[in-house]
């Protein structure tokens, strides 16, 4: 399988703070990780070193075979980025808005066009095309930024909480958006919800205190209970080590 991901020893330390130590792994193409930990376990800070936003102390990353510091620019071409509170221009519409960002990846005419009238059908937004930002729910304000991740469609893609602030009903479409998706990508979600890593997901990775500390398939590690949950499995793993004593 194609590796698009490669994560080799990423470190990121804030003064005496190691938030993330010495990470390593590869993910390939038609693979969905499902990315967990406790709050402040170092999950954000990963995926923002993967986007280039944030330098590493040390390790690398490289996306679809391009250093995503020494090649940024290539790197950041091959990627859809979701992150926590995706920053918006609310003053804007949201057809507006993705017409900037086609514009910003160096779309023009009628190739911008289809690209912001593909993204607004991938992330179910026609019918707010013509709304500023400002006045959506969280719930759209979050399809919106899914939708700039994937308007260039990217073979990959890392979400942070994709879901967050989504109906019921919205969370199972973009659920099954990631569904149809992942044969051609390598995507990255970040999330809390446990139920939607075994939904969508071929892999989950439990990373706590900085460090991943379990890495397998749903089923394998929810297996690693008595009861057979995930939620036990993450819990087992996740609490400090006063309280598991």
């Amino acid at each position: 399988m194609d590796a698009l991901i490669e994560i080799a020893g990423l470190t990121k330390r804030f003064g005496g703070f190691t938030a993330v130590d010495g990470v390593s792994f590869t993910l390939a193409r038609g693979e969905v990780l499902g990315f967990l930990g406790p709050n402040g376990a170092g999950k954000s800070t990963t995926m923002k070193m993967l986007a280039g936003f944030v330098t590493p102390t040390s390790g690398s990353a490289r996306i679809n075979g391009h250093d995503v510091q020494n090649d940024a620019v290539a790197a950041r071409r091959e990627l859809g980025f979701l992150p926590e509170g995706a920053p918006v221009y609310p003053e804007m519409t949201v057809a507006g808005f993705l017409r900037f960002i086609a514009r910003v990846r160096g779309y023009h005419g009628g190739e911008a066009r289809d690209r912001v009238d593909q993204a607004l059908a991938l992330a179910t937004l026609d019918g707010v095309r013509q709304l500023p930002v400002e006045t959506l729910s969280k719930g759209f304000k979050r399809r919106v930024g899914l939708a700039q991740a994937l308007l260039h469609d990217p073979p990959v893609l890392v979400l942070d909480e994709p879901t967050d602030g989504l109906d019921p009903n919205q969370k199972f479409e973009v659920r099954a958006l990631i569904t149809r998706m992942a044969p051609d990508k390598a995507i990255i979600i970040s999330t809390h919800i446990l139920e939607e890593v075994e939904a969508v997901c071929s892999r989950a990775m439990i990373i706590a205190a900085g460090r991943v500390v379990a890495d397998a398939t749903p089923a394998e590690l929810a297996r690693r209970h008595p009861s057979g949950r995930l939620e036990e499995v993450f819990r087992a793993l996740t609490r400090p080590a006063a309280e598991a004593a």
